[in-house]
């Protein structure tokens, strides 16, 4: 379709008659993307920060994934996992490098690859925690949009609708060892944990935290499952967050893994590797394509050395955040690890600066009234910050004169 075409269509009256109603847009209609850009309907170019909420680790259409995916389809687009898959196998091998050693499980989404960790959790609760089945985990988090991941997720808004939950599950204060060790009861067969907690606004944990955790599970022969879904493969400058910190028992990964084709993955160290044929499976998870994709993205990061970018340009991105909330009062407590940033907003400011932005040809993400969430691709340039930070600069310029923000 060519842009005129693009351009004759009411896009937006299209799809509130054909797509149901689940999701609150911005009223722009992306059609194209290269690198850190994209360009709507109408040609106009815009920043990206947001990256497919963490998922174009590469940014938009990367060579190498449209390479990888090209050639995988004129060769084999799906295959069940009752036989041997090449590129399944070869993805494995390079997560199972990464995390020296884990075995992986792949899925098509987050959400799939939590679930598949629940499951491995409550069979070794079962096997070795004399039936336990209960899995803690933080307020502030989000684990995915199943039953059972919305009931792990410590956020009443996501799931007051839904009630009643999944039984199993229970929360306890961020950052709070001793409310873990409180919440442990002979039913606690897992601890499930974000060393970096992204939809709850980029808190990350503190190193007395995760090592606590470390401890704590090894002491009560519990599971540690680390959420590795949108701050792992790159964002935060190692490929898995819990790198910063400590080695967990179960990860779960998807979002940037397949550099923007769908993909989920749960990985496990031999001591929860315990599932045996029947127990788990998937119709589409680990097809050739989406594994072809993650092939080209595993290898693109460490051969362009994206992640030690991601650690140089989180620290230029943070000096220019630093900068930005000294001049505007109505920003502060710059936070984040590698691409992966955000601010505090006040006066709930937060999606006004988002469509002003939008405006100015920057795209950024509020995850609640008072947060600005950052997550770019790890392909990012000083050059692209600059332009950010002078777009950011007159957006909040503007919003500073609003009545709001002088309040």
């Amino acid at each position: 379709m060519t842009t005129t075409e693009l351009n004759q269509r009411d896009w937006v009256s299209l799809e509130q008659k054909y797509y149901q109603g689940t999701f609150k847009r911005h009223p722009i209609t992306l059609v194209r993307g290269e690198g850190t850009r994209v360009w709507d309907s109408e040609g106009k170019s815009y920043l990206d920060f947001v990256a497919g909420i963490a998922v174009n680790v590469l940014g938009h259409c990367h060579p190498a994934v449209v390479e990888a995916v090209q050639q995988q389809v004129t060769q084999l687009v799906h295959v069940s996992n009752l036989y041997y898959n090449v590129r399944q196998i070869e993805l494995a091998e390079l997560l199972g490098i990464q995390s020296d050693g884990m075995r992986s499980f792949f899925s098509n989404s987050g959400a799939e690859a939590n679930e598949g960790a629940f499951k491995l959790a409550r069979k070794y609760g079962r096997l070795h925690r004399n039936g336990a089945y209960e899995i803690i985990s933080m307020e502030n988090s989000f684990h995915g949009r199943t039953m059972a991941t919305t009931a792990a997720t410590g956020q009443p808004a996501y799931q007051a609708t839904w009630a009643p939950l999944p039984d199993g599950f229970k929360q306890v204060p961020f950052n709070d060892l001793e409310a873990v060790k409180k919440a442990t009861s002979d039913k606690t067969a897992a601890i499930l944990v974000e060393a970096v907690q992204g939809e709850g606004g980029i808190w990350p944990a503190s190193q007395e935290f995760m090592q606590g955790l470390r401890d704590w599970c090894d002491e009560q022969n519990l599971v540690l499952i680390c959420d590795e879904v949108q701050a792992g493969s790159g964002r935060t400058g190692k490929f898995f967050s819990w790198q910063h910190y400590v080695r967990p028992d179960i990860v779960t990964l998807a979002k940037g893994l397949a550099g923007g084709v769908p993909i989920g993955a749960m990985l496990t160290d031999p001591r929860t590797d315990i599932f045996v044929p029947g127990d788990h499976g998937t119709t589409f998870g680990g097809n050739p394509i989406a594994c072809a994709a993650g092939i080209a993205t595993i290898k693109t990061i460490t051969e362009q050395n994206l992640l030690d970018n991601a650690t140089q340009m989180g620290e230029y991105w943070k000096e220019k955040l630093e900068q930005l909330c000294a001049k505007y009062p109505f920003i502060d407590s710059p936070r984040g690890i590698g691409l992966m940033r955000a601010v505090n907003v006040k006066h709930g400011l937060g999606p006004v600066i988002v469509q002003k932005a939008m405006e100015h040809g920057l795209l950024l993400n509020s995850t609640n009234p008072q947060t600005l969430r950052m997550i770019p691709p790890l392909i990012l340039t000083t050059a692209d910050i600059d332009e950010a930070t002078q777009i950011l600069d007159a957006t909040l310029a503007e919003v500073a004169n609003l009545p709001a923000a002088q309040a």
